[in-house]
């Protein structure tokens, strides 16, 4: 049984506003409707056509994707982006704040993310995330992006005890800067040797860009699946990583409103941890 959200004057205010702005997503040009079956990917994959039908579908940006025009994104069918902001203990996307703001401007739900690397302290790195994120309260939860450094100098991957250890350090802090429960962002290696059988209080943005996540990742819950790295869309003129949600319109407000995935709600929401209902 899920929790009500009480319809406070606030809350119905910002219901309006994400009504409104689903209204507006909704009347241009939509990713299951207008590209017959392959919605905007130079390198579609069958194994992945649910995602193409799903109803809430967004993107994740970092510098990679130059300037970018959110507007024409939004009225191309993105819902929601999630920008990269830090990376370690000492780096910042240098579009970061652009994007951040151009997300805004534009109505689109955006949220930050923070590649977490191995070879320094989590505090050291929570410490930067908070100095350079800013905590506003209309963003989506923030995400923790967990791999494998392959392609960076820090390739140390300790433990998994120790790794384990930095990653619930760094959540915690996260959600201490935002006020809001953060999202584990990961791919299938780093979940099969870290994160299987873990609990989390986070839901989980999965990779699986050619099955299912639930082929991929057993019965682990997703809220964000990212289903290909060689999307495009309207208003970048790169391949830009494309994700969906996992559920309805309404389900997508709910999310919108509370920070938490509403399957989650009926838990998190007693613990005072999800917005509209603290």
């Amino acid at each position: 049984m899920r929790l009500a959200v009480r319809p406070t004057p606030t809350l119905l205010k910002s219901a309006l506003a994400v009504g409104l702005m689903l209204f507006l997503a909704a009347c241009g040009r939509s990713p299951t409707h207008d590209y017959r079956g392959i919605p905007g990917d130079n390198d579609p994959h069958e194994g992945v056509r649910r995602a193409w039908a799903l109803p809430i579908q967004g993107m994740d940006v970092a510098r990679y994707q130059g300037r970018i025009d959110f507007a024409a994104a939004r009225n191309g069918g993105m819902h929601f982006v999630f920008i990269k902001s830090t990376e370690g203990k000492d780096y910042i996307d240098p579009n970061f704040y652009d994007n951040w703001r151009g997300a805004q401007a534009a109505g689109m739900a955006r949220g930050a993310y923070h590649f977490m690397t191995w070879c320094s302290l989590a505090s050291e790195q929570a410490a930067w995330f908070a100095k350079k994120v800013p905590n506003d309260p209309d963003a989506l939860p923030p995400v923790l992006d967990l791999e494998w450094n392959n392609h960076s100098s820090c390739k140390n991957k300790h433990n998994r005890a120790d790794i384990l250890e930095k990653v619930r350090v760094m959540l915690a802090a996260m959600e201490r800067h935002t006020g809001k429960v953060p999202i584990i962002y990961t791919d299938m290696n780093f979940y099969r040797d870290i994160l299987a059988g873990e609990r989390f209080d986070s839901s989980f943005w999965l990779r699986s860009t050619a099955a299912e996540p639930h082929l991929r990742y057993g019965d682990r819950p997703w809220t964000f699946w990212q289903w290909t790295q060689t999307g495009t869309m309207s208003g970048i003129r790169t391949e830009v990583d494309r994700n969906a949600f996992y559920g309805s319109e309404s389900e997508w407000v709910q999310f919108l409103l509370t920070g938490c995935d509403p399957r989650n709600l009926q838990w998190l929401g007693p613990q005072g941890r999800c917005g509209s209902l603290k």
